[in-house]
């Protein structure tokens, strides 16, 4: 699975659905506008620097796009 598709999935399952996969991997609006709370946030960074072993700058949650980046450059 691609690296936006799976973050796409994390964010999903840190809504608990609120937000789907494709209306992430849709555009590059910013999470919190796709209607990510700040509990999603937080879950959200424990998902990632767990499945990826890197502790997640909160910075690098702005977009979908920038969230990989950042794991392309840290992971």
């Amino acid at each position: 699975m691609e690296l936006r598709e799976r973050l796409a999935n994390m964010i999903a399952k840190a809504t608990d659905g609120e937000v789907e996969p494709a209306d992430v991997l849709a555009g590059q609006a910013r999470l919190a506008d796709l209607g990510v709370t700040s509990l999603a946030f937080l879950r959200l960074i424990d998902l990632v620097e767990a499945e990826f072993g890197v502790e997640l700058d909160p910075a690098a949650l702005g977009s979908l796009d920038e969230l990989a980046a950042y794991l392309r450059q840290h992971a």
